[in-house]
């Protein structure tokens, strides 16, 4: 094989990898207890009926009702809300290098608009807990879905946007986990002065 050819193969290559948006959840064996025991995250969410949530703090990429029942903030224990859902507190703190951590909730009509996370240093983890009919999230070129008890990871840094077309609330347990035990995650200016919990 000639130089320009393997130069060629290896462009090709690494493009194919940077478009590898949702990662094999196999890689990541620490999220397994969490996928075994949704239905118990799942009960603690039933549980907190509508207390607790407030409005994702990002207005400017959203339109509907999108909140957050937040656990952690880029590493900050919240308390009480830790206390409401033990069950589920546990699960998420076994994770290694967990950094933040809660439900997010979309309410139908609710589309979030294209948009970039904060950091390369983390993955983001969905797991789904209620709704699924006319639901998505596209990251990249790739389109999925959730149902209860599905879950993903997916590289947030990538152009990603979801949708709520359906007629019931859609329900995640969402958290970003460092991609390497020294990744360094800083919180981002625009969130550094939210105040969430309580």
């Amino acid at each position: 094989m000639t130089q320009p050819v393997r130069a060629i193969k290896a462009i090709q290559s690494h493009s194919l990898a940077k478009r590898a948006v949702f990662e094999p959840i196999e890689n990541y064996p620490f999220l397994a207890p969490l996928r075994e025991n949704w239905r118990d995250v799942r009960a603690e969410l039933d549980a907190l009926g509508d207390g607790g949530f407030m409005a994702w703090p990002e207005r400017d990429i959203y339109a509907g009702d999108w909140s957050v029942f937040p656990f952690y903030k880029f590493g900050e224990r919240l308390a009480p809300t830790c206390a409401a859902c033990p069950d589920t507190a546990a699960l998420i703190e076994a994770v290694p290098g967990m950094v933040t951590a809660g439900f997010s909730r979309m309410a139908p009509g609710t589309h979030i608009t294209p948009h970039h996370g904060y950091t390369g240093a983390v993955l983001r983890f969905h797991l789904g807990l209620t709704g699924a009919e006319d639901c998505g999230l596209r990251v990249g070129a790739e389109t999925r879905g959730w149902h209860p008890g599905s879950a993903f990871v997916f590289d947030d840094t990538q152009e990603h946007e979801a949708w709520n077309r359906g007629p019931a609330v859609r329900t995640v347990l969402l958290l970003d986990f460092k991609r390497t035990p020294d990744a360094v995650v800083e919180v981002p200016p625009h969130l550094r002065d939210v105040t969430v919990g309580g």
